[in-house]
C-alpha cells in the first residue's frame, strides 16, 4: 500500500511538477533517502530560497519519494501561515513594503504551535498544515491531521530558517538559481494574475527587498545542511551536501 499524503487545503497551490529528468531524479532520490535516515520518528524539512527558485517543485518532488520510500508525507507552505491582510488594516502594521513584509507578514506562532512544534517527533502530531488561507483570508487553524509516528513534514518557503523557526528543522535545504532565471519565473507565475507591471513592481519593491534583509541578517546559505544550484532543472548541481 501506498505511503499516505498529507496535503494543505490551501486554495494557494502551485502544480505538482512534470517527471523529471534521470539526472533529477537521482538527486530526488538521493535526497530522500538522507531525510528518511535523520530518524525513523518523525522529521521536519524545509526547502527554502529566494522567490523563483524552485522551492514549492522540488518540495512537491522531494516528498513523492519520501513516500516511495514507504514513509508517509505531510506538505506545507509558508505561504499558508502569513497573518491575514485584514490584520495589518485593523492592528496598524506595515505588510506593503519589503521592510514590512518581512517583519510582519509571517505568522510565525501559529507556524511554531499550530505546524512545527507538533509536527516534531515529541511533538502532538495533531498538525494543521494551513493557518490562513492567503488567497481567500479563510481561517483553517482547526483543520488537522494526524501525523504518523513515521511522517515527513516538507515546508516550502522563503524565510524559512529565520530564527524563531530554525531551531524546529531537522534538515534544511537551500535552493541556489541565478537571479535572472529566478526573477522570470516568479514573473511568469505571477503576470497571469497581476499583470505585468504590479507583478514587476511586486517583486522589485517587496519581495527582493524582504530577501536582502533575510539573506542579510539571518545567512540562509550558511545555516543550510544541503544547497542545490537549481538553475538547470534537468540538471540540478549539490553545491553542499
Amino acid at each position: 500500500m501506498a505511503a499516505q499524503a498529507f496535503t494543505s487545503v490551501s486554495t494557494w497551490s502551485q502544480p505538482t511538477p512534470p517527471p523529471a529528468s534521470a539526472e533529477r531524479s537521482r538527486l530526488l532520490d538521493r535526497l530522500a533517502r538522507r531525510v528518511a535516515g535523520v530518524r525513523p520518528g518523525r522529521v521536519r524539512v524545509v526547502v527554502d530560497g529566494l522567490t523563483g527558485s524552485g522551492k514549492t517543485s522540488l518540495a512537491h518532488e522531494l516528498a513523492a519519494a519520501v513516500r516511495a520510500l514507504g514513509r508517509p508525507t505531510l506538505r506545507a507552505s509558508l505561504d499558508d501561515f502569513k497573518r491575514p491582510w485584514r490584520d495589518a488594516v485593523e492592528r496598524g502594521y506595515d505588510r506593503t513594503s519589503g521592510e514590512g513584509y518581512y517583519r510582519n507578514a509571517q505568522d510565525v506562532a501559529a507556524a511554531r504551535g499550530l505546524l512545527l512544534a507538533p509536527a516534531g517527533p515529541d511533538g502532538s502530531g495533531v498538525v494543521a498544515l494551513c493557518a490562513h488561507d492567503p488567497i481567500t483570508g479563510a481561517d483553517h487553524r482547526a483543520v488537522t491531521v494526524a501525523a504518523p509516528a513515521d511522517a515527513v513534514l516538507v515546508v516550502d518557503g522563503v524565510f524559512g530558517m529565520r530564527p524563531e523557526c530554525d531551531a524546529f528543522w531537522d534538515l534544511r535545504v537551500w535552493l541556489a538559481t541565478q537571479p535572472e532565471v529566478a526573477l522570470a519565473r516568479a514573473l511568469g507565475r505571477d503576470v497571469p494574475r497581476d499583470g505585468r507591471d504590479e507583478a514587476e513592481r511586486l517583486h522589485r519593491e517587496r519581495y527582493a527587498v524582504s530577501e536582502r534583509i533575510y539573506v542579510g541578517e539571518v545567512d540562509p546559505v550558511a545555516r543550510a545542511d544541503v544547497v542545490v544550484d537549481n538553475t538547470d532543472l534537468a540538471a540540478p548541481v549539490v553545491l553542499r551536501w
